[in-house]
């Protein structure tokens, strides 16, 4: 099987949900490399996770950590081809590193996308791609005719305002390269409750 869209799964910090996104053939998956978070991933529970997977790409994911420790900290681990960072001012020290860069960023009104797009050249030069999240911003038409200017100028991943049932649509409309959802933790392990992840996954099935 394979999926309609690009597909970047975040903060993955146990097996059930790497295995079950690895056979839905998602594009991109990250581990969270940040020390002080709860879906912290050490080298030897990372080497443990992806021992089992094929076929797909990982991502670091950080949040505030300073770059030159970024660099350190991810050669204790073998496997990874991007970095995520949630730091603008982060940006000019990694993107001429071996990793390509997505930059996640927050946007709660449309403004905060009016701001983006204005630097879309720069993401663009500089091959960064844009991670949208957000707890406020509605995804309704003007903020959609936002995105869709945004991605004309650079690489966007949309990371919120995700329905199953209109998911393929949005993609559609707003011409980003894909989408990002998060995983999440075992109920107890080896037993995952997937719900609102796997409907979306599953509504993405390209059928045979």
């Amino acid at each position: 099987m394979a999926l309609k869209t690009f597909v970047k799964i975040s903060a993955v910090n146990n097996l059930s949900d790497a295995r079950y996104c690895a056979g839905m053939q998602v594009n991109l998956m990250g581990f969270n490399l940040e020390e002080n978070n709860k879906n912290y991933i050490s080298p030897e529970k990372f080497k443990e996770i992806t021992d089992w997977l094929s076929g797909l790409e990982y991502i670091a994911e950080f949040e505030h950590t300073h770059p030159e420790r970024i660099l350190t900290h991810i050669q204790e681990y073998d496997g990874f081809q991007y970095i995520q960072i949630e730091e603008e001012i982060h940006l000019k020290m990694l993107v001429n590193t071996e990793y390509g860069i997505i930059l996640k960023q927050t946007v709660n009104t449309i403004s905060d996308l009016e701001d983006l797009i204005k630097k879309t050249a720069s993401y663009q030069q500089y091959q960064v791609t844009l991670l949208l999240v957000s707890e406020e911003l509605p995804l309704d038409d003007t903020a959609m005719e936002k995105i869709k200017t945004l991605a004309e100028g650079c690489q966007v991943l949309l990371g919120f305002g995700l329905k199953s049932d209109s998911v393929e649509e949005i993609v559609e409309k707003t011409k980003v390269k894909g989408i990002a959802m998060e995983g999440g933790d075992e109920i107890k392990p080896g037993l995952k409750d997937f719900d609102e992840l796997a409907d979306i996954l599953e509504s993405l099935e390209i059928e045979d």
